[in-house]
């Protein structure tokens, strides 16, 4: 009889086939497992799927008494305690740079379309105002990327790919990032020293505790009024009323989100802004990034269930 793996977040059908195929599934789509399935059915389990961003602490865990492995789909784990899983010594997994060329090319396209100001010349086309000859102050020259600075904030896998599909476009590029790396880029010491020589900042950085809105309103000032930010990271990185302030009052000249402080609700206050790009959290969303994803997820199910060590452990757990 094949094991049981529940799967504690909300995913599309789709995305847990392959599972289907190895285990048998207990879907809790996202509620409270004990209002899913009965007490004597969760006891048994020893694994579970989960989304990196979706909050499990220590209660939860509790549910499931015999809970060993937490496996997160996908790179990010900062919905985790890791603190209350290591006390009860569960292992927890990831995908660690599964759906990084998908998400770096979604960087890339997101700051191509605010500096060239993609929606609004959509719009110009749609609307009729391009054959009509309508004057409009947003279609007016604007610098492209040639010569820009561009600072990536975390140089990870992620970011690396970044890092280099900016410098394709005849960029600068500079980071900051925890680690420093033998790379060709510029090395800044702290997040206010590259938003001070970036025109363009990209957010890459793992999200936790200790970046919630590190991009404040102070690094968004730091830009300058030709500035644009980037966001692929998580919401929670950017304090995204001073976000909103920053575009309105131009303070920064556009901004490219694929990400919210609280998805899937984008705020109108973003969504009724000219100078904004927006995508629904769709970095990672190839199927060639599924497939990495998904054979990671079951390269860690195997290994657990086999009594062996994961191979894609959360570092320092």
């Amino acid at each position: 009889m094949p094991d049981k793996i529940l799967i504690y977040s909300r995913f599309p059908k789709a995305e847990l086939v392959r599972f289907g195929e190895r285990y048998m599934l207990l879907n809790a789509a996202g509620k409270r497992p004990t209002e899913m399935f009965p007490a004597d059915e969760l006891a048994g389990i020893r694994a579970i799927i989960t989304a990196g961003g979706t909050p499990l602490g220590g209660e939860a865990m509790d549910m499931l008494p015999s809970l060993g492995a937490i496996i997160c789909y996908g790179t990010g784990y900062e919905g985790i305690d890791l603190a209350a899983a290591a006390k009860r010594g569960i292992a927890v997994g990831h995908s660690p740079g599964a759906n990084a060329s998908s998400v770096a090319d979604i960087a890339a396209m997101l700051m191509l379309a605010a500096v060239r100001r993609l929606p609004v010349a959509d719009n110009y086309v749609r609307s009729g105002d391009w054959v009509g000859r309508v004057p409009s102050p947003m279609m007016r020259p604007q610098a492209g990327m040639r010569g820009r600075k561009v600072g990536i904030f975390g140089l990870g896998e992620i970011g690396r790919k970044i890092a280099a599909r900016a410098a394709a476009f005849e960029t600068e590029v500079g980071y900051f990032s925890r680690t420093r790396y033998d790379v060709p880029y510029h090395y800044f010491p702290n997040l206010e020293a590259l938003a001070d020589w970036c025109s363009i900042l990209v957010i890459a950085v793992r999200a936790g505790t200790e970046t919630v809105g590190i991009v404040n309103a102070d690094i968004l000032r730091r830009l300058g009024n030709g500035g644009i930010v980037v966001n692929i990271s998580r919401g929670s990185v950017v304090d995204e009323a001073a976000l909103v302030a920053a575009l309105t009052d131009h303070t920064i000249a556009g901004a490219g989100l694929d990400v919210f402080a609280r998805e899937p609700h984008a705020p109108d206050a973003l969504t009724a802004l000219p100078n904004v790009v927006l995508t629904p959290h769709l970095g990672g969303h190839t199927l060639e990034s599924h497939v990495a994803m998904q054979d990671c997820v079951l390269a860690n199910l195997e290994a657990f269930f086999a009594g062996k060590p994961l191979p894609y452990r959360v570092k320092g757990t």
